[in-house]
């Protein structure tokens, strides 16, 4: 987690998003090519989990900038003492908490308002061929998703195969 400090003044506050060297100072040693962002119009959409195959890993800078979401990682190195556990965090445009995401990790959120929206920084460029998924309620995990009336998902991400790491 990433908690911004905030200088405030009665126009508002101002934050810094990410400095390199605080993150190296914290032993992250990553250079981020590219920043997305994405809408999302009802609570309940779920997106992921997504992550791409080596030499494209993505290591992953996210926050809310409008909403919030229940944002999730899953460590899927294999040699890692962590492996298949997952981590979880509110992330929300009134917390400004980021959620640093290293590569080696499939990353999804479910949105828990209407009208969200999310910002990545991204440690690699998007590479189709090394694009995966594994499934969002897939028992190797064991990820507690927030209940919600109804889902809304890709086909895709609701049908991956169980995860065989």
């Amino acid at each position: 987690m990433i908690e911004p400090e905030r200088f405030e003044d009665d126009r508002g506050f101002l934050a810094q998003a990410w400095s390199l060297q605080e993150l190296r100072d914290h032993g992250i040693d990553v250079r981020f090519v590219e920043s997305n962002f994405s809408f999302n119009f009802k609570k309940g959409t779920l997106r992921g989990l997504h992550y791409q195959v080596s030499p494209h890993e993505q290591a992953k800078l996210v926050r809310c900038t409008r909403g919030s979401v229940f944002d999730v990682a899953v460590d899927l190195r294999p040699d890692s003492t962590t492996f298949k556990q997952w981590v979880s965090m509110e992330l929300s445009a009134d917390n400004l908490q980021m959620f640093f995401i290293p590569g080696g990790f499939a990353h999804g959120y479910q949105t828990l308002q209407d009208n969200s929206e999310v910002s990545y920084d991204i440690s690699s460029p998007y590479a189709p061929a090394s694009g995966r998924g594994v499934r969002w309620n897939d028992p190797a995990f064991g990820i507690e998703w927030p209940e919600v009336e109804r889902r809304i998902m890709l086909a895709r991400d609701r049908e991956y195969p169980d995860f065989e790491g």
